[in-house]
């Protein structure tokens, strides 16, 4: 009876908790969400699967919205990180990634064009479309080299947000594990807007 009793209270108590895939804490959300950015294969897709998993947007597609008049020359440390010569051209792109109305994150990617295909190269050159949609024909993946959770939150900060929360550098790679890009990208404070939903 005793056992009974305490497997009805700990039913209710989970059905209390509710789901485990919605997070209602800051904390918890961006645990989750620094996750699932380093175990997937594309910051884009996992952008849009964010955005619709906590409908932020009635359209969850991810646009990449241009930012003209910056231009970060690419270093020797990345050109190794590359795995290309000093003289290989790499092309620079800096964004911020939306989804509707909410910039979700800022990026500089520098790309190697030689090893996108003409297509790819002129898309990124004249569209709107993220580099991870540009490129996944080629089966892209990432190795992300340094994440940083920039704020800790606390209970009930949610309101006191910074700007930015997450910042990874990756390397982007084809299916044959050739580097096709880095990436800088700063993920920010919208990507948590539906706890305040709650």
């Amino acid at each position: 009876m005793a056992r009974r009793a305490a497997l009805s209270l700990f039913v209710l108590l989970l059905g209390a908790a509710g789901p485990a895939t919605a997070p209602d804490t800051a904390a918890a959300a961006l645990a989750d969400l620094n996750a699932r950015l380093l175990a997937g294969g594309s910051a884009t897709r996992t952008l849009e699967g964010w955005c619709r998993d906590h409908r932020l947007a009635a359209d969850p597609s991810i646009v990449a919205e241009r930012v003209a008049g910056i231009d970060k020359p690419v270093s020797s440390e990345q050109r190794a990180r590359l795995g290309i010569g000093p003289a290989e051209p790499v092309r620079y792109r800096h964004v911020r990634l939306r989804c509707g109305e909410r910039v979700l994150s800022e990026a500089d990617n520098w790309y190697v064009p030689s090893r996108l295909t003409a297509e790819m190269n002129a898309a990124l050159d004249g569209s709107d479309m993220p580099f991870g949609t540009v490129v996944a024909p080629l089966g892209i993946g990432r190795r992300t080299f340094s994440a940083v959770q920039l704020w800790r939150p606390r209970p009930g900060d949610r309101n006191r947000a910074p700007a930015a929360l997450i910042r990874h550098r990756a390397i982007v790679h084809d299916h044959a594990l050739r580097p096709i890009a880095e990436v800088a990208e700063t993920y920010r404070a919208p990507l948590l807007d539906f706890i305040d939903r709650r």
